[in-house]
């Protein structure tokens, strides 16, 4: 007797037009409790004291780490294709700055 393997269902995604623009962010802040996690995307401009949240994402522990094993498998397609991605001193997450030059 022949054993039938489940067939995957495929999932139909809507796309709108504001959505497919996009969000711009050059820096991202995680919190975490025990039922989710909150990625907040934020731009940080030069000059500016203080960065502007522009898109929350609330996700269920099982879906954050599903988002970090594809993210993570991407990134790594991407640097066998591009090279390493090289994170600078004072990179976001290490506590120091996000790249910007003071001003003379």
């Amino acid at each position: 007797m022949q054993q039938q393997q489940p067939q995957k269902k495929q999932i139909a995604i809507d796309l709108s037009p504001e959505a497919a623009d996009g969000v711009y962010a050059n820096l991202t802040i995680i919190a975490s409790n025990p039922s989710e996690f909150v990625l907040d995307f934020a731009r940080l401009l030069p000059g500016a004291p203080k960065a502007k949240v522009h898109s929350r994402v609330i996700l269920t522990p099982t879906a954050a780490k599903a988002l970090h094993q594809h993210l993570g498998q991407n990134i790594e397609r991407f640097e066998q294709q591009n090279g390493e991605i090289r994170l600078k001193p004072g990179n976001p997450g290490d506590g120091g700055s996000i790249g910007f030059q003071p001003e003379s």
